[in-house]
């Protein structure tokens, strides 16, 4: 259940960011910037919340790699395909 609301916090993070994109260019092309940006910061994100499991579940790193990939993968590749749709055309 926590991956699960990780992951949907990712996505609402890269509407957030999508907006602002938005707000600030008012162009697809701000959006994208914006989605671009996205990417490293959520990088970090999972990275701490597998620090977390690690330092405060007990997990070992061996056991959160594959959560991370999942957790990092899913809204990252919603971002990708944000940023092609917004660059087309």
């Amino acid at each position: 259940m926590h991956v699960l609301m990780v992951i949907v916090a990712g996505l609402v993070l890269l509407g957030v960011f999508v907006l602002f994109g938005w707000l600030w260019g008012a162009s697809a092309a701000g959006m994208a910037l914006a989605a671009k940006a996205f990417v490293p910061v959520w990088l970090v994100v999972a990275g701490v919340n597998m620090w977390v499991g690690v330092s405060h579940a007990g997990y070992t790193v061996r056991q959160e790699s594959p959560i991370l990939l999942l957790v990092f993968a899913v809204p990252a590749v919603a971002a990708g395909i944000a940023i092609w749709q917004l660059t087309r055309g």
